[in-house]
Formats: C-alpha cells, structure tokens, sequence
C-alpha cells in the first residue's frame, strides 16, 4: 500500500534528514573515539568495584574477605584467594584500559570476571553483565584504537 503524496513527502524529508545524521556520524564517529570510550566506560566500573573493596593503596578490608565468604562464594576457590585475585585484577586490568595497554588482553580477562560473576554470583544480572560483555567484547575484537599504548607500541 502506498502513502499518499502528502504523507510521503514529509517522512521522505524526515528519513533524508535522518540518513544526512547517520552518514555523518559514520564518517566522523570512529573505531578510536568508540574504544576510548568503551576502554574508559568499563574501566571505570571495574576500578571503582576495586576500590570498595580496599583501604589504602591495596589493603583488602575484613568486610570483603566477609563478601567472598558469603555472597561471593565461589566452588573450587578459597575465598581468601578469591578475594585477592578479584580486587587486585579489577585494579590492574582497569588501568590497563585506561591507558590501552594490552587492551585485547585486558578486556579479556575483565569478561572472565564479567563471567564468573554472572555464573556464581549475581546470575539474575544478566542485563547489566550483557552490557559489559558487549563493550569488552568490542575492545577484544578491535582493539585499543590509535588514542592507546597499543597502537604507540605496535601491539594489536
């Protein structure tokens, strides 16, 4: 079924607009600017989480041994090692984001995490841990882009 002319010109504007919109940010929003602001993004999540977890420059706090032995329980771990491993990869792992270096690697390792956590954890997160999954996923498959260590270091 066809739109009537008064119906088609407009939407046909409107789309026209909308397309101009799309071109550009395809042109002008590219693979660096959006792995900057994934790397960043994600990053930041993680590190903050580190940082709960902590007093100090990395002295982990009784409540968070608590944590692992409770809510974080994880099968195979002891929750002494759990603790440390986590809170010292959400550290390191966050700030090699940041400065895009070994991102692939980086980004890897935090989706493991994204993983474990959603497996053993927080299962009914999936929502939040998805979106996660879909910018770490982004940096594994592409990279730190130019505006990284990475790219300074001919590192893919």
């Amino acid at each position: 079924m066809a739109l009537s002319p008064a119906v088609d010109r407009p939407l046909t504007r409107v789309l026209g607009h909308w397309n101009a919109v799309a071109d550009f940010a395809t042109r002008h929003i590219g693979h660096s600017f959006l792995a900057l602001v994934c790397r960043f993004g994600i990053a930041s999540i993680f590190f903050l989480s580190g940082r709960t977890k902590v007093t100090g420059f990395l002295t982990l706090t009784d409540s968070t041994y608590s944590l692992f032995m409770t809510d974080y329980k994880l099968p195979f771990v002891s929750p002494f090692i759990a603790a440390h491993l986590a809170t010292y990869s959400e550290h390191l792992f966050s700030l090699l984001l940041a400065l895009g270096l070994c991102t692939r690697l980086s980004a890897l390792a935090l989706l493991g995490m994204t993983s474990v956590i959603e497996i053993f954890v927080y299962p009914d997160a999936w929502p939040t841990h998805l979106s996660w999954a879909g910018l770490l996923l982004y940096m594994i498959a592409r990279g730190g882009g130019v505006l990284s260590l990475d790219h300074k270091l001919g590192i893919k």
